[in-house]
Order: structure tokens, then C-alpha cells, then sequence
């Protein structure tokens, strides 16, 4: 039953995976490519935990956190480059 939801989890944020990149492609204004890589990194972590759970091993978790804290800090750096045009001040 877990393989069944696992899977069912896996399709699930693989296809928000692709909205997202459809986002960043056609997004309006730099604000929704921003939110839209914000919720890939995510999905990401959320796509690393379920391969964990998966393979039973912790190695996966770890990686998720380091995937998370590369996230906030791409996603803040290209929220002051938008903001202001540089990214150190």
C-alpha cells in the first residue's frame, strides 16, 4: 500500500514540477518567476524526502536540507537582484 501512495505522491509533485517550470517560462512579471523557482526548491525537498522514505536511508533527508538552505538563499539573492540590481551592497 505505501509503493501505491509513494507513487501516487511521486506523479503528484512531478507534474507541480512541470507547472512551475511553465511558470518560470511564461511568467508574467519577475515576481511569479521568482515564487514559481521558490515552489520548484520544494518540491524538490519534497520529491528527495519521498525517495528517502522510499529507500529507507537517511542520506536523503540530509540532502534535503541542504537543498532547502541553497533555496532560501538563491531565492533571496534573486529577490534583491530584482529589487535593486545587485545582490552585495
Amino acid at each position: 500500500m505505501i509503493d501505491i501512495a509513494l507513487t501516487f505522491a511521486f506523479a503528484c509533485f512531478g507534474l507541480g514540477l512541470l507547472f512551475c517550470l511553465w511558470r518560470i517560462t511564461v511568467g508574467p512579471n519577475p515576481a511569479d518567476r521568482i515564487l514559481a523557482l521558490d515552489t520548484m526548491v520544494i518540491n524538490v525537498i519534497a520529491l528527495l524526502v519521498l525517495y528517502g522514505v522510499r529507500e529507507g536511508t537517511a542520506v536523503y533527508f540530509e540532502a534535503s536540507m541542504l537543498v532547502a538552505m541553497v533555496g532560501f538563499v538563491s531565492t533571496v539573492a534573486y529577490c534583491r537582484f530584482i529589487l535593486r540590481g545587485d545582490i552585495i551592497e
